[in-house]
């Protein structure tokens, strides 16, 4: 679906230069994303500046050609994959830290600033911004925008949606408008800030965020508790949760994780366990001793073999390996691994895990269980290594979201729909309730040229 030639000169006269790719090799690198969907583009654009991207949405529009935009490429659901025919509209040029406001708590950003940039830039200030996952050195504000992106830190300090003061986007119409404020409170109209969170690009494009920002605690202390088996260790997870103080981070990891995390990094000191708990505190030096007291007698326990908590910043760090090694450690095992990332209540988590092994156990496939149990947020992964696990992995997925559905829980807690879960919707999501979605759809995009196909069955 080659571009109409007046939009190919269009996009010449808005995007010059190398702000345009045209080249296949170019457009390769935009074609796909961590998910096994690909798509070429038909161009990809770079803009710099929010007046260029009323105009690209404009042109486009005025073509009836989709259009999709891109931060890092790192989602998992092949949000970030072009309809055939598409523009992709790359916001890596986007990238300027704005303002800094300590004493307002907030900071201005483009889309196309990395998480970990941003991290970095806000230290020195004393905050830093709460949603933290595990492609923050490559992912995108954007990126995280538009999937409501959480991590370890999301069980105190919430994730995407819960951190975003206000932004300034482009409607599918070509019109730019502002949403929100620069205060913590406003109850004026319509929440169209947090409705644009989450929506995966298929409302508005962002071109710039005012993000809350909160103060970096002064001491933080990791606690490492091993179980006999995982109902222990997600039982200790509930009366975690049941407590008054909140961890910062609380992951789980169970048995088939712990293997594969300590053979891929052996010198990570991962302990041979039916699972395990990693738990950090946060707080001042006088606070920080009681939080950690009262979350490990929460975690001791029937099942408990052993609590160890760290004494230093060096101790965090080792505590934290098993964590970071597992992501990678995956991909050691195979390349057609399944990565669901569903939630249920903290109180129904046991039974998640419950049933989960006995899918897999049904099944025949390998499956690993870990994540952000202090929100009921656990990656469900699926490690099918030939074409017959491939098909029983996929068989199994129904029934998993049908768990986790029963359960109270729902299909995804940081990574979104896109592509890969956008079937499942309708299991998820009432007709009435998918309706009000595709109207609001209709009003932000009438022509339906923003990321279709993606999120609305």
């Amino acid at each position: 679906m080659p571009l109409p030639d007046a939009l190919f000169a269009r996009l010449r006269e808005i995007f010059p230069d190398d702000a345009l790719a045209i080249r296949e090799t170019e457009r390769r690198a935009f074609a796909r994303d961590n998910s096994r969907y690909e798509q070429l583009p038909e161009a990809v654009v770079f803009p710099t500046s929010h007046e260029q991207v009323e105009v690209l949405v404009r042109a486009c529009r005025e073509h009836r050609v989709p259009l999709t935009a891109r931060g890092g490429g790192t989602s998992s659901t092949g949000a970030a994959v072009p309809a055939a025919g598409a523009v992709v509209a790359s916001f890596i040029r986007m990238d300027r830290i704005l303002h800094i406001a300590p004493d307002d708590r907030l900071a201005v950003v483009q889309p196309g600033v990395t998480n970990e940039a941003l991290q970095q830039a806000l230290a020195p200030h004393g905050f830093f911004w709460a949603p933290d996952p595990g492609s923050a050195p490559w992912c995108t504000v954007g990126g995280n925008l538009a999937c409501n992106a959480g991590g370890p830190r999301a069980v105190k300090y919430g994730a995407t949606r819960d951190n975003v003061l206000g932004l300034r986007a482009v409607a599918g119409t070509g019109a730019g408008f502002v949403a929100g404020t620069h205060t913590t409170k406003d109850s004026t109209g319509y929440d169209l800030t947090r409705l644009l969170v989450g929506s995966e690009g298929t409302l508005a494009l962002v071109t710039e965020a005012t993000l809350k920002l909160t103060p970096r605690p002064p001491v933080v202390r990791s606690l490492r508790a091993t179980y006999r088996d995982t109902a222990s260790a997600a039982q200790a997870v509930a009366r975690i949760m049941a407590q008054p103080v909140t961890p910062a981070a609380l992951e789980f990891m169970d048995a088939l994780a712990l293997k594969l995390a300590r053979d891929h990094a052996p010198d990570a000191d991962v302990p041979q366990a039916g699972a395990l708990l990693l738990i950090e505190v946060d707080g001042t030096p006088e606070t920080v001793g009681f939080a950690q007291d009262a979350v490990a007698r929460a975690a001791r326990g029937e099942g408990l073999v052993a609590l160890d908590i760290a004494a230093d910043a060096g101790e965090n760090a080792a505590l934290w390996a098993a964590r970071k090694a597992l992501s990678f450690a995956q991909r050691t095992v195979t390349e057609h691994k399944i990565n669901e990332d569903v939630a249920v209540p903290v109180s129904r988590l046991p039974a998640l895990v419950d049933g989960a092994q006995a899918l897999a156990a049904k099944h025949a496939v390998p499956l690993v269980c870990f994540g952000h149990a202090g929100n009921g947020n656990l990656h469900v992964n699926l490690l099918p290594r030939d074409v017959d696990e491939i098909e029983r992995a996929y068989a199994a997925l129904p029934e998993l979201f049908a768990l986790v559905l029963a359960l109270g829980g729902t299909l995804s807690g940081e990574h979104g729909i896109g592509l890969v879960k956008r079937e499942f919707m309708p299991l998820a999501l009432e007709p009435a309730t998918l309706g009000l979605m595709r109207d609001i759809k209709a009003a932000f995009d009438p022509d339906g040229i923003l990321n279709p196909g993606k999120l609305l069955p």
